[in-house]
């Protein structure tokens, strides 16, 4: 979706550094859509636009999540709400099929590159080789095929990169570029380092160090730091700690809300904030539970999120500045490839628990709902907004007269 609204709708951003910007995030721990927006929004208006778009970007599920916790503790299963989201699913199928055919057909330019995808795609589906070493041993060949055969990694500026429209080209970046000292590094990472773990300190004084409300932020806080790898990577570690090591949740409840964090707008990630939540409302001492599982909610998102923009802020200006590095060039092609391979891995399995739901057998009315919301998309050019909207209405209908 950021893709088909910054580079082919608003023209904001080229289609060369968009791949670039999204190549640097899937390298670094935590959610990488809400470090491209962040990265983008610092590329358009430095250090307020990275916070705007960051803030932008997550905020709304924020909400969703914290009033759909608060429903699932106080009124627990609400029909009405399961049918809706019942209905996005298939769509978000299909929207995510549709992205792996438009990013692969402009990023596997030739054999090799198709090749790097597949043999990517083959390696995390069958071979569960971990999401890091795939990026990182794409980079590699990419990287030695800059010696070898740079014709197959190296290519000129898209179409899209000379387009008179494009917002953000190379001649801005080359007037408003920012220079990426050691004194600018220090103070970044010392501002938001202070800005990260702030909350957690004031939770420490008012409750004590022991209490659960600070275990929560310091377990969120190790999560965003290894989440290497993708949200469902991270969700392994997460949930060991929350259910088995700490007993915070049952396993049920860790799945419903996964359920809950996949079918609402928003980073699946968002899914911390209902562990959060939960883990609050239900262990808090001398809180009423909605307050506590709130606050817990809130610390649980502050320590995911944060440290994102940490990241972009300390290292996209080293990045703009070696971007017309044909090495690095060459590295990110090649990782380019491979992830689409990776976003194919996902396609796959969403698709195989959206059709085959546990212990619900094939799901007849989402193969026809995906099919129709990837035909749509494809061939007729539906916008994403109106496919989620009609796909979650026609949902509904279905739970209900069904």
């Amino acid at each position: 979706m950021m893709h088909k609204d910054l580079v082919e709708k608003k023209k904001w951003i080229d289609e060369d550094h968009f791949l670039q910007s999204l190549n640097f995030c899937m390298l670094l721990p935590g959610p990488e859509a809400q470090q491209l927006a962040i990265y983008i929004g610092w590329l358009l208006h430095r250090t307020w636009g990275g916070i705007v778009a960051g803030v932008f970007f997550v905020l709304p599920s924020v909400f969703i999540l914290w009033g759909l916790a608060w429903l699932y503790t106080s009124f627990g299963n609400v029909p009405s709400v399961g049918a809706f989201f019942y209905g996005l699913k298939p769509a978000v199928a299909a929207i995510v099929a549709e992205a792996v055919i438009r990013i692969g057909k402009k990023s596997l330019r030739n054999w090799v590159l198709i090749m790097l995808a597949a043999c990517s795609f083959i390696g995390i589906y069958f071979l569960n080789i971990p999401f890091p070493a795939l990026v990182l041993s794409a980079g590699a060949i990419g990287f030695l095929g800059s010696f070898i055969a740079p014709s197959f990694f190296v290519k000129g500026k898209s179409k899209e990169a000379h387009h008179a429209d494009v917002v953000l080209n190379d001649e801005m970046l080359a007037q408003d570029r920012v220079n990426p000292t050691w004194l600018r590094s220090l103070k970044v990472t010392a501002v938001c380092l202070s800005f990260w773990f702030l909350p957690l300190i004031m939770v420490g004084v008012w409750r004590g160090w022991n209490d659960i409300l600070v275990d929560i932020g310091i377990l969120f806080s190790k999560a965003t730091v290894v989440t290497f790898g993708g949200a469902y990577a991270v969700l392994a570690y997460i949930s060991q700690q929350a259910v088995g090591h700490y007993n915070w949740l049952t396993p049920e409840q860790m799945i419903d809300g996964l359920g809950l964090a996949e079918t609402t707008p928003g980073p699946l990630i968002m899914v911390g904030q209902f562990i959060g939540y939960l883990a609050a409302y239900t262990n808090a001492k001398g809180i009423q539970p909605a307050v506590a599982g709130a606050i817990g909610g809130f610390l649980t998102t502050w320590v995911t999120f944060t440290p994102c923009f940490l990241w972009i802020f300390l290292g996209a200006p080293y990045i703009e500045r070696l971007r017309n590095n044909v090495k690095l060039g060459s590295a990110l092609s090649a990782i380019t490839a491979a992830i689409v391979g990776v976003v194919l891995n996902l396609s796959v399995i969403f698709t195989y628990h959206v059709l085959l739901p546990e212990g619900k057998g094939f799901d007849w009315y989402a193969l026809c709902a995906s099919v129709v919301a990837f035909v749509g998309m494809v061939r007729f050019k539906w916008g994403m907004i109106p496919v989620i909207i009609g796909s979650a209405l026609a949902g509904y209908i279905w739970k209900m007269v069904v």
